[in-house]
């Protein structure tokens, strides 16, 4: 998740603190902006996309957004505004609206940082909406009555840095990634009570086990459709992961899907947020946009946005993709689905 930094001035005197995670470059406020574009790189590309898909940009004026969850049951798209520390809801019909405030951080005293809100959103088996809270530093799950419940905050009695992004195995586990963006000063931030970044699970009888925290910023969160890999990005060292989940729900054998060094040169951000298709496909959230692999790892192609583009998910019948991208939401339809409709 990509810090926002509202004003130059503040930028500036914030450089030591994030520099060693992105830079200036990465931010949003911090370039040039460009049509969105569409990028074909192999012919597999054009069976996943059609030749007159369309980038179509259905919302934008936000501060940063992220999280994109569609709700099938009603019909609408939520997403984090993350330093607004709200939700936001949208459908075709309504456009954009508010739909949830406080949505990170419920404190009496202001958030000393600029991530207050909620990251990631997924819902449960049950349709209920779950929270990656930044300045909370936990997981919630928001109950029909409107009352949230905290599912996860500490790992053997430690606070969490700030969770990212989550995802829910179809037995019920859920997957979590904890990076410290969400911390007023990130990585050195004093109240920091973990010397490390986690990927954790938590099974559905409530143990949180620690998977792995050997990434140096775990961000993005995604399973391939058979569930026998998990797919990690790692936002410090510019790389998307992948894992053997085990029958026991743990992780091993991690190895390097695709490096995205080259990538971070001259474009702003770094492997975030992603999404997979029922054929295996990897949709990844990375430095200008939304960068298409197959399940062997070749790079299809690019959805182009030339700006930090955090995240993305599948809504509508299946078949679109919203995504994320700075302070806009786009759709485009697709000739594939996501896995799980």
């Amino acid at each position: 998740m990509k810090k926002f930094l509202p004003l130059l001035g503040m930028a500036m005197t914030m450089v030591a603190i994030f520099s060693s995670v992105r830079d200036l470059a990465a931010q949003p406020g911090h370039y040039t902006t460009q049509p969105s574009r569409i990028v074909r790189l192999d012919p597999a590309f054009d069976r996943i996309v059609p030749k007159d898909a369309v980038l179509e940009k259905v919302a934008d004026g936000f501060a940063w957004v992220e999280g994109p969850v569609w709700n099938r049951a009603e019909g609408y798209l939520l997403f984090s505004d993350i330093p607004n520390n709200a939700v936001m809801k949208w459908n075709a019909k309504g456009g954009a609206s508010l739909f949830l405030k406080p949505s990170g951080y419920t404190g009496a005293a202001p958030f000393a940082g600029v991530e207050p809100g909620s990251n990631g959103l997924t819902f449960d088996r049950e349709g209920r909406l779950v929270l990656c809270e930044h300045g909370d530093r936990r997981i919630s799950r928001l109950e029909k009555n409107g009352v949230r419940t905290t599912l996860a905050d500490r790992y053997q009695g430690k606070r969490l840095n700030s969770p990212n992004d989550a995802i829910f195995k179809s037995n019920g586990d859920m997957y979590f990634t904890d990076p410290p963006f969400g911390l007023p000063q990130s990585f050195d931030d004093p109240q920091r009570e973990l010397d490390f970044c986690g990927v954790y699970r938590l099974s559905k009888d409530g143990k949180l086990t620690l998977l792995t925290k050997e990434l140096g910023a775990p961000n993005g969160i995604a399973f391939s459709p058979d569930e026998k890999k998990l797919y990690l990005s790692d936002y410090k060292r510019a790389a998307w992961l992948v894992y053997e989940v085990k029958d026991d729900g743990t992780i091993a054998n991690g190895r390097t899907f695709f490096e995205a060094a080259e990538f971070k040169k001259n474009r702003p951000g770094s492997p975030d947020g992603m999404k997979v298709d029922v054929y295996g496909n990897i949709f990844g959230g990375g430095p200008g946009g939304i960068y298409v692999f197959s399940p062997e790892g070749k790079h299809l192609g690019t959805f182009d946005f030339g700006v930090p583009t955090g995240n993305c998910n599948w809504g509508e019948d299946g078949s679109t993709l919203f995504i994320t991208s700075n302070t806009a939401i786009y759709r485009i339809r697709l000739n594939t689905k996501g896995a799980g409709f």
